[in-house]
């Protein structure tokens, strides 16, 4: 199941039924989405030198949210975070926010989403410095992401935490021993005051009916590049693979994802424009990034990780350059050469 193919057949009554709600953003997506791969973005001349036949390949559309691109940007991305890796336990650190803030996320959603990044990190820096057996900040990779795994409208933050930090003094690396972190209701507590606090500064109206306690999720997950390649899968590339999305018929979509809670793979059910409208709450607003890194992990403290590596003996692999994959000539198989690019047709679509 292709999603051009969905958004194309049901896009009339999604207008119909959503159009007041649309944000420009969430149309763009549909546009990139539906012209991806087509002349309005552009296409490439190929050539084979060995059998002498000419084949033209359309451009992507590049969008972040098009199920069909930026997978080699998904894999650079993974690639700079195993340069990071430690020979450490690493731990994973959930943020939710209460049912009660997400109408106020889909009216504000830029400050909240940085408010949500903003007091998570520093909870956890502050949990770090404040601890008996660790007194120094950690390094963080923190992700935000808008959806339950039934694609519902969930705002939380994973961060990714290794088991460990440094005292500069001392030159010594000081290691978290056991698979326990912070205790999840204390880190709770301190991200609920700090968030509140930072909605009402920015005049953002907090609802009456908040819980008293809220949920943070905090677990060992051995090493660290399982708990990234998860991280990895929405970053780009949407929020839904399209191997999922399983049918589309009598003017529904199903589509298949695995329960939380069992393990198990289940299924649900939905009217075309309602299944579109439930992945377009999860296009982010322009320009946001989504995943950032603190402490010994960000881009500027380089130099202390690599001081870090060096007490922790890690021996760094030379970084490979990960080629874009190659075309190939659907005639003999040999490799095909890019000899032309035509430009973009706007006035398409």
């Amino acid at each position: 199941m292709e999603l051009v193919n969905i958004i194309e057949q049901y896009h009339v009554p999604l207008r119909a039924r959503y159009g007041a709600q649309l944000l420009p953003v969430q149309k763009q997506v549909l546009n990139a989405i539906v012209h991806c791969r087509t002349e309005r973005y552009g296409e490439m001349v190929l050539r084979c030198y060995d059998c002498a036949r000419q084949h033209r390949c359309f451009h992507s559309c590049g969008h972040r949210s098009c199920p069909r691109c930026q997978n080699h940007e998904t894999t650079q991305w993974l690639e700079r975070q195993r340069q990071k890796l430690l020979p450490v336990d690493y731990f994973m650190v959930t943020f939710t926010l209460p049912y009660e803030l997400r109408s106020l996320v889909w009216q504000q959603p830029t400050t909240v989403y940085n408010a949500m990044f903003a007091c998570a990190s520093s909870t956890l820096k502050d949990f770090g410095i404040n601890d008996k057996k660790l007194g120094a900040s950690l390094g963080l990779t923190a992700v935000l992401h808008t959806h339950s795994r039934r694609l519902d409208y969930h705002p939380h933050v994973h961060v990714v935490v290794p088991g460990g930090c440094l005292n500069r003094q001392r030159r010594q690396w000081k290691k978290m021993k056991g698979k326990y972190l912070f205790n999840e209701f204390a880190l709770a507590e301190v991200f609920r005051g700090r968030l509140l606090n930072t909605l009402s500064s920015a005049g953002l109206s907090i609802p009456d009916t908040l819980p008293n306690k809220w949920v943070v999720d905090c677990r060992h997950v051995g090493k660290g590049e399982p708990a990234l390649k998860y991280l990895s899968r929405y970053l780009y590339r949407g929020v839904i693979s399209e191997k999922n999305i399983i049918a589309n018929q009598n003017g529904q979509v199903t589509f298949q994802y695995v329960d939380s809670t069992s393990g198990k793979t289940q299924t649900r059910t939905l009217k075309g424009e309602d299944f579109l409208w439930l992945l377009l709450q999860h296009v982010l607003p322009k320009g946001f990034r989504r995943v950032r890194d603190y402490g010994f992990l960000h881009g500027n403290a380089k130099k202390m990780l690599m001081l870090i590596q060096w007490i922790l003996r890690v021996v760094i692999k030379p970084k490979e350059t990960r080629a874009r994959p190659s075309f190939t000539c659907p005639h003999c198989k040999a490799a095909m050469h890019i000899i032309a690019f035509i430009r973009p047709n706007w006035r398409s679509g």
